[in-house]
């Protein structure tokens, strides 16, 4: 059973909850619930964790901005072709440091998504990205990104208009930026669609978040020839929170509420807020040389080289 079919469960006692008037029931039921939560909703898969990921309910970046920060003015285009809705990006403040703020944003239903290409960005969202990233570099702006997406949309029109050219001049744009960039994954981080704003000084997720090459569907297609396998692929991919955290490619996870980000957002935006105030605080003290410096060497020593038994593949699928 996986989570989705879980939370089912847990919606139908909390139902029952908010209807029944008797103190006594009510707090034998609430001791239930939260015994349910402890021993059915924390102990989750790495499918587990891709399911809430793309929750429908998991709040979106827009949700993540009005909520952490003071005030935000959005800016539009990458003047040259269009405005990319799957992209959002302005100016905000939080504790009374201005900052850059760029993010991957999906819908709420089936017509949101469909403005919001899905959270797919086509090339002109990442020109806009860059365009954003350069100004805040001009005004010595931090630049936070929120990071939500399967991955760059990969249609005829978005390859035509240059979309791993656009992402590849993000890298190379944000690989010289002298001012702080702080990234943090609060859904999917699909692909290049994921790094093109995702080249930071710091970088944290949700604890229900991904970060990865691919989709897990992605993944079983190419190398196992099968999409349902990818419950078998999320396992061997390694894209959770706490994967990612014991390659030391993190500098933290923060908590979710057992269940998921979309059941109790509140703590989770408190978490947010005072982790970036905290980065911001410390990445402000560097120069512009270190930032890009420190930036270069995170990137130089992530990963190793080990020999790996594919043999050892068999046995999953």
């Amino acid at each position: 059973m996986d989570i989705l079919e879980k939370e089912k469960r847990l919606d139908a006692l909390e139902e029952k909850l908010a209807q029944l008037e008797d103190d006594s029931a009510i707090q034998d039921l609430r001791i239930e619930i939260e015994d349910y939560k402890r021993q059915t909703m924390q102990n989750l898969t790495a499918w587990d964790r891709v399911l809430l990921a793309r929750h429908k309910r998991r709040p979106t970046a827009r949700d993540v901005i009005d909520n952490v920060f003071n005030t935000f003015v959005e800016l539009h285009g990458d003047r040259l072709y269009a405005d990319d809705k799957a992209v959002i990006g302005g100016i905000a403040e939080i504790e009374h440091q201005v900052v850059t703020v760029i993010g991957e944003q999906k819908g709420r239903n089936t017509e949101e998504n469909i403005e919001r290409n899905f959270g797919m960005p086509h090339p002109e969202g990442y020109r806009k990205a860059r365009r954003l990233m350069r100004q805040a570099a001009k005004f010595k702006r931090p630049i936070v990104t929120l990071i939500d997406t399967p991955g760059a949309f990969p249609g005829i029109g978005a390859e035509s208009r240059g979309q791993s050219h656009a992402i590849a001049e993000n890298l190379y744009e944000m690989s010289n930026l002298g001012v702080p960039i702080i990234s943090l994954v609060i859904g999917e981080g699909g692909s290049g669609g994921a790094l093109a704003i995702g080249g930071a000084n710091q970088l944290y997720m949700l604890e229900n978040s991904i970060f990865s090459i691919l989709s897990p569907e992605g993944y079983a297609s190419i190398l196992w020839k099968d999409a349902s396998l990818a419950e078998q692929a999320a396992e061997v991919m390694k894209l959770t929170s706490y994967d990612l955290r014991e390659f030391d490619l993190l500098e933290g996870i923060l908590e979710e509420p057992a269940g998921g980000f979309q059941r109790d957002p509140k703590p989770v935006y408190r978490d947010i807020r005072t982790t970036l105030v905290q980065s911001l605080a410390h990445l402000s003290q560097k120069s512009p040389f270190e930032i890009k410096t420190g930036r270069y060497a995170k990137y130089r020593n992530m990963g190793f080289f080990q020999r790996f038994n594919y043999e050892n593949l068999k046995g999953m699928v």
